[in-house]
């Protein structure tokens, strides 16, 4: 995440909740980008390093937990940064024109000068942030598959350039006579019906017994993956986009939840200040007095409910609704005791960190050294792959 200052429920319902159940899933890592913040806000830099730790104690409220994922931050992993530069190599430059957001965004962000190439290479930089720790799966919603793709074309151009190392071959099948005959049968038939028909579920079902094997190193299982589709070693695998379920989260004004449009409910509100930005709330249009019926798909409270209110409630409510049997404030009142009930929660866990910000510091400097230490192996393989490791 981009360091932007408190995180609000659109945050937390649209990706930090996805994040909790990912940490005990897969091997995470969850940095703060204050270089991707610097793509456009490179003259508004002065506040990054609080807002940073406005980001982390969030996540830290919200539940994500330092001891099963690597919470670290941007900038204090240079590697990202010297694979970005090498990247920048061999990526053309209409790869990058036409990722989606480069337009989209200048259209959007008219106010700001983003003429600049850290705007242009922004994508390339998330490439470099995604096939430094080699990721299999990268969590983004619809609106970024196109980034995710664009590092797929990157990691390919990179294998295709520097994974033809000298008797490849020998060495691939050298790997194979390692992993026991009965799987070495086995993937080299899955292998022959990949290359000689076409067969899609070969080629997954090779995948899958690949990543089965204990006895052989990373270096031969990445070599008989490149085998495997006819190409060379794979240095950067290719990642796969792990699509997030969109959360409609409305803001106080019915409009996306989203602190440009200054309609947001943060995380560690107090019960006063979420009881009051409730109540404001936007409603149904067409109910403008008490006993007027109401339709509960038109009002943005209904989309909060879906989250917050268990379903034989939401039914009730909105039978009230449409009855003109209840009033709006009725039907906010357990939504707003909901909200409340879960930030005292979120509240609770991060007065430890805002009491003693060292906590988040130690929590970043550890998670940093984890991450530059994965970080770190990718980059050497890199640099010697490329002929530049100078040693």
């Amino acid at each position: 995440m981009r360091p932007t200052g408190s995180l609000h429920l659109g945050h937390l319902n649209g990706v930090l909740k996805n994040w909790l159940r990912l940490q005990h899933e897969y091997e995470c890592f969850f940095f703060v980008a204050d270089w991707h913040a610097l793509t456009t806000d490179y003259d508004r830099a002065e506040n990054i390093e609080d807002y940073t730790f406005d980001t982390v104690v969030d996540w830290l409220a919200a539940g994500i937990n330092p001891g099963a994922a690597t919470l670290f931050v941007q900038s204090r992993v240079p590697e990202h940064a010297e694979l970005h530069l090498l990247l920048s190599m061999i990526t053309p430059v209409s790869w990058l024109e036409r990722v989606p957001s480069y337009k989209d965004q200048q259209q959007k962000l008219k106010d700001r000068e983003l003429a600049t190439y850290g705007f242009l290479g922004y994508p390339l930089l998330q490439s470099a942030d995604i096939l430094i720790y080699k990721a299999g799966q990268v969590p983004v919603g619809a609106d970024q598959v196109a980034h995710v793709e664009l590092t797929r074309e990157v990691a390919r151009r990179f294998n295709h350039l520097y994974g033809r190392e000298p008797d490849f071959e020998a060495h691939a099948e050298a790997a194979i006579a390692r992993m026991g005959r009965k799987q070495a049968r086995l993937y080299a038939d899955l292998r022959r019906r990949y290359q000689e028909a076409g067969d899609g579920e070969a080629l997954e079902r090779a995948r899958a017994l690949l990543q089965e094997q204990q006895n052989l190193s990373i270096g031969d299982r990445e070599r008989l993956f490149g085998y495997l589709e006819g190409g060379g070693r794979i240095i950067l695998p290719e990642p796969q986009a792990l699509l997030t379920r969109e959360a409609r989260v409305p803001g106080l004004d019915g409009e996306k939840m989203s602190k440009s449009y200054n309609n947001t409910i943060t995380l560690r509100e107090t019960p006063a200040t979420v009881e009051q930005k409730v109540r404001t709330m936007k409603t149904d249009p067409a109910r403008v007095r008490r006993t007027d019926p109401g339709d509960p798909a038109r009002c943005p409270v209904f989309d909060l409910h879906q989250i917050y209110t268990p379903e034989a409630t939401r039914a009730t409510l909105a039978e009230g609704c449409r009855s003109a049997g209840i009033g709006c404030l009725d039907c906010k009142r357990p939504l707003i005791e909901a909200i409340n009930v879960e930030q005292a929660g979120m509240r609770e866990r991060a007065r430890p960190f805002e009491e003693d910000p060292g906590l988040v510091r130690t929590i970043l400097v550890e998670g940093s050294e984890r991450a530059r230490a994965v970080a770190r192996e990718t980059l050497e393989e890199v640099r010697a792959v490329i002929g530049i490791s100078h040693r």
